[in-house]
């Protein structure tokens, strides 16, 4: 159940699409009425888990004040101007609908950005400590402005109930707040700090993006024969959609272009793009009536532009803001056990020497013991952080070539050699697919314990020959940017062969590598 939830969070923007579909075909085929008592369960669904997550402590961290209010003034003065210039010029003039979905884009202007923030700006490697303030004061501001502001500028349009709204943005906005960190707090007492970042928070958000799914569904559901009636009404809202995100995403990377360093612009651009949809869509479809739904078409669509724009926006944001420069680099111990610092701290970079270690590719070297599964663990998280691919590496010994350096004995000359390749190929194949098949079945498992570990079962390589030699040469040949191993392996034997493989890789690797040894 929690790996499909976690299939449908890395892939909303094929999932909401997807939904809606369904919820066009559903609409059209039966009465799809019922639904309508299921929109507020599904929406505490959908915003929940994500009050859940939320460090409310980050937002007292640091003193990015005029970071932190440039945002709040382009969340709450800029945008909202952008977002009903943006529906008078495509929605004035046209029948009812078309003033409702000016609403809808005002709405979405006016409202916070979401817990979305934080994640597309780990995915950029921008500072998510000043994300998490924006989405903790915008969630605020948001909640306490939108029914003003909406009164305010759209009461001409629509009536709208202030005092209803202020309900409604109370039920999904303060409630679920409140519950969510009181749940925080509690699971954190019992289960302490490390087990609810490790292992309890990462299975909140995929609930959230199931919510966000079927909300999209019902609300398809219930205007399908409408939609399927007048199709061109989808071309109608999508087109001011793109115009909205599109001048907002220029404005705010020339702002952080101009005024903010590489981390604090990608920070303030998603903090202000990436819009409470799913705020938006719970009072769209509860404080407006059955004028809701109409203008939940446009909220549900623009979730379709928003996830991918934001997609998109990271492929390009080092070509925006140049690559990410962390603030300490990863010491590696060598031979000697001493820790070595880092050139950074050294000294200047020589000429064409870079401070950024782009870490896209990760190589984990195991020999399947318990100190490799303890050591995943590392190469899980570093790759989770820099987004970064990690592929495991498995090196077989040449069982005639070990079983000769054992015995003091050269097999190769003791038998002929269409018998030794014969015997090898065999031997080796069998416990190359053995091998194979286990570690599979470890990354399973790994997957399911650390649902953000970005280990693939198709990123698996099975070497013969010698450890170090082969995880050398794959880290160079690969293009892996980094080597992560274990220290020793089941026994002393091993641990004497395993411990004197990473002394080699460290000395000989042109690759930075992390050992990371067993816990006593």
């Amino acid at each position: 159940m929690f790996k499909l939830l976690s299939v449908l969070q890395k892939n909303l923007v094929w999932s909401i699409p997807i939904a809606m579909v369904f919820g066009l075909l559903f609409g059209y085929l039966f009465n799809a009425a019922p639904l309508k008592s299921f929109i507020i369960p599904v929406t505490f669904i959908m915003v929940y888990p994500m009050m859940v997550t939320l460090n409310v402590k980050g937002m007292f961290k640091g003193s990015d004040y005029r970071l932190q209010l440039t945002t709040q003034v382009i969340n709450f003065v800029l945008i909202p101007i952008v977002a009903y210039f943006t529906g008078r010029f495509f929605f004035s003039g046209g029948p009812e609908k078309y003033a409702l979905w000016g609403v809808g884009l005002f709405l979405i202007g006016v409202l916070p950005t979401s817990g979305m923030t934080i994640s597309w700006t780990g995915f950029a490697r921008g500072n998510k400590e000043a994300a998490i303030k924006m989405v903790v004061f915008g969630l605020v501001l948001g909640a306490l402005a939108a029914p003003i502001y909406t009164k305010i500028v759209m009461g001409t349009t629509i009536d709208v109930n202030m005092l209803h709204m202020f309900k409604q943005v109370a039920l999904f906005v303060f409630v679920p707040l409140v519950a969510g960190l009181v749940t925080q707090s509690l699971l954190k007492k019992r289960y302490g700090e490390k087990t609810w970042d490790q292992q309890i928070k990462p299975k909140f958000p995929p609930f959230s993006a199931l919510g966000v799914v079927l909300i999209a569904f019902v609300a398809m559901s219930l205007k399908a024969r409408n939609i399927i009636a007048n199709p061109g009404d989808i071309i109608t809202i999508l087109v001011p959609l793109v115009v909205f995100y599109l001048v907002s995403y220029l404005f705010l990377t020339i702002t952080g272009r101009i005024f903010f360093n590489r981390g604090d612009a990608i920070a303030m651009v998603f903090g202000v793009v990436m819009r409470d949809l799913s705020i938006a869509l719970a009072i769209a479809m509860t404080a407006f009536g059955k004028e809701g739904l109409t203008i939940a078409l446009l909220i549900s669509l623009a979730y379709v532009i928003q996830i991918q724009s934001a997609a998109w926006y990271v492929k390009f944001v080092d070509r925006i803001f140049g690559k990410a420069q962390p603030s300490a680099g990863i010491a590696v111990p060598p031979a000697t056990g001493k820790l070595e610092p880092p050139p950074a701290l050294t000294g200047a970079p020589t000429a064409g020497e870079s401070l950024i270690p782009n870490i896209r590719k990760i190589i984990f070297a195991t020999d399947l013991s318990e100190t490799a599964r303890h050591a995943v663990r590392y190469a899980c998280s570093i790759g989770h952080q820099y987004g970064a691919g990690v592929t495991v590496l498995h090196v077989l010994p040449d069982v005639l070539e070990q079983l000769g350096a054992e015995a003091g004995v050269d097999f190769a000359d003791k038998v002929s050699s269409e018998g030794a390749a014969s015997y090898n190929a065999t031997q080796i194949e069998d416990a190359r697919l053995t091998i194979q098949k286990r570690i599979v079945e470890t990354s399973r498992l790994i997957m399911k314990e650390i649902p953000n570990c970005p280990l693939s079962e198709s990123e698996i390589i099975v070497k013969v020959g010698s450890p170090a030699d082969n995880i050398i040469e794959t880290a160079q040949t690969g293009g892996y940017d980094m080597v992560v191993m274990g220290t020793h392996g089941h026994g002393p034997l091993e641990e004497s062969l395993i411990g004197s493989v990473a002394n080699e890789v460290i000395q000989r690797s042109s690759k930075p590598v992390l050992v990371v040894r067993l816990p006593q």
